[in-house]
């Protein structure tokens, strides 16, 4: 998603490994600049309809100019627990043009973060405290999307896969539920998911 051991999306490390994405994890999570340790959540229903609700809004803003819009990171998979933010990807063609839809995304709640986005993507956050974060990828430039959508697709197709996660991400939190480590606890799994979800193509 968060970018990022897993994808982490609010991170600007995004370029350099998928968990550098989720749609991110300690540093940038809730209220963005908040101190409130880490909380996982059991898989919600809701979080697809929520989803959905935003995407709709999305499209209104970005019409012919989005390729595609998806749900990614944690709450996208079934049965895996996750930090109750519902992450948010929307692929652009033109890097350039990411600027062009800042004022009309803020006119709906999201909020530009300059230095949590990267080369890779612009990021957002919506809520106080943050209740869904928004990537805007490019066709022209890095690899964010197809990373997330990478690691997504083969945990909601691999139950022993999304068990291993579940179960190291509680492990992480009950080492230190400050959830400092989170993220960086996370790396090994996230890059040996994409090498698989790679090879497997």
């Amino acid at each position: 998603m968060d970018t990022k051991a897993e994808p982490d999306n609010e991170r600007p490390e995004a370029n350099l490994s998928y968990e550098k994405a989720e749609a991110g994890h300690h540093n940038q999570d809730q209220t963005m600049n908040s101190s409130t340790p880490i909380q996982l959540s059991q898989y919600q229903p809701t979080w697809k309809r929520k989803f959905n609700v935003e995407k709709r809004k999305l499209w209104d803003i970005f019409s012919t100019a989005a390729i595609e819009i998806e749900h990614i990171g944690s709450t996208a998979i079934e049965n895996l627990p996750s930090k109750p933010i519902i992450d948010i990807a929307v692929k652009i063609k033109n890097h350039k043009d990411a600027d062009g839809f800042i004022k009309a995304l803020a006119q709906i709640g999201y909020d530009f973060y300059p230095t949590r986005s990267s080369t890779e993507r612009h990021f957002f956050a919506k809520g106080t405290p943050v209740k869904f974060h928004l990537s805007i990828a490019y066709t022209d430039r890095g690899g964010f999307w197809d990373r997330q959508i990478l690691f997504r697709d083969f945990l909601r197709s691999n139950q022993e896969a999304r068990d291993e996660y579940a179960k190291l991400k509680e492990e992480l939190l009950q080492k230190d539920p400050s959830g400092k480590g989170y993220t960086e606890g996370k790396t090994d799994f996230v890059h040996r998911i994409l090498y698989l979800a790679e090879k497997k193509g």
